[in-house]
């Protein structure tokens, strides 16, 4: 089939380029590179330098006739959510109705839209977090994804647009840059290599550090792949459904960073501290039943073991 992958040049959009093309698949990739790089484009991938709010999004639809538009471009920083919502709001509301206006018009089969199961839940009452908990944002980004999710089953029930949502929890892995969601692993990373040292941000009353569900960008791609025959007008949480609070995060990649630089200085091992950050949540986890039923989805990677193919691709750049 052909599919769009918008983001495509990406952290995570560029790994499921990858194995859409592995698994014989035409690709056209749209990226209009602001945090994307050149690099990571599949040479097999056709490439449109293009915001997904252009004008010009529909006469590539118009000219392409996609069957599947798998959506990873957005604003995906919290943060930067915080600090200006109206940017925010643009890009992944605004920018999202562009591609399913593009989609209605030229007869899209399926969207496979990205979430954040990291963030659209909030601070919820029931932990770990399944699909049945109600959605309660507490930035603009994640507004933003469960608004989008809401014009999902607008288009849906409107216009017949099938679509799938996957939840994504805290994404690491090779290609990743130090923003956005799980930027943390590639921070610890970037900063212990060239000998510097980190901070964990916390609440008060949690000194090691804010608990999130972290899952290897391979895994990831696996439900990108499953999602392109299944899960039909349905949400899926996406992650590991183990929760790692922040220090014990660092200290998994300072001991991996340790095996392989073992003159790393033992002082780096002790980060400092900060206060958690506009927009943070204090602990995030997720139920992953419904996507290994439903999906077939199945985590494969441990946190070490994710770390440690992360770290491989670091120090091989």
């Amino acid at each position: 089939m052909k599919i769009l992958v918008t983001g495509g040049a990406g952290f995570i959009g560029s790994n499921v380029v990858d194995a859409y093309i592995a698994a014989g698949h035409e690709v056209v990739v749209m990226d209009n590179l602001f945090t994307g790089k050149w690099e990571n484009l599949h040479p097999a991938a056709r490439f449109y330098l293009m915001d997904v709010r252009a004008a010009e999004v529909g006469k590539v639809f118009a000219r392409e006739r996609f069957d599947v538009v798998n959506h990873h471009a957005a604003q995906m920083s919290v943060p930067a959510s915080v600090e200006d919502p109206d940017f925010d709001a643009d890009v992944n509301v605004r920018g999202f109705i562009n591609l399913l206006e593009a989609s209605r018009a030229t007869g899209v089969r399926k969207v496979i839209f990205i979430s954040s199961g990291g963030a659209v839940y909030g601070e919820a009452e029931e932990y770990p977090t399944s699909e049945t908990a109600p959605l309660r944002p507490l930035s603009p980004y994640a507004i933003t994804k469960a608004v989008s999710e809401q014009y999902l089953a607008f288009y849906q029930h409107q216009y017949g647009l099938d679509f799938t949502v996957l939840r994504y929890a805290n994404v690491y892995g090779p290609r990743q840059i130090p923003h956005g969601e799980a930027g943390v692993v590639s921070l610890f990373m970037d900063r212990l290599l060239n000998g510097k040292p980190c901070t964990i941000y916390h609440y008060p009353s949690e000194k090691r550090g804010m608990s999130r569900d972290y899952c290897y960008v391979g895994d990831v791609v696996q439900a990108n792949l499953l999602a392109l025959e299944r899960g039909s007008g349905e949400a899926y949480n996406i992650g590991t459904g183990v929760a790692t609070k922040t220090a014990d995060l660092f200290d998994v990649i300072f001991t991996a960073v340790r095996r392989i630089r073992p003159d790393t200085p033992e002082a780096l091992g002790s980060p400092g501290r900060g206060p958690a950050r506009p927009g943070d949540l204090s602990r995030s986890c997720l139920v992953i039943d419904k996507a290994r039923r439903e999906l077939g989805f199945e985590p494969r990677h441990d946190l070490a073991a994710g770390i440690a193919k992360t770290l491989e691709w670091h120090c091989g750049r």
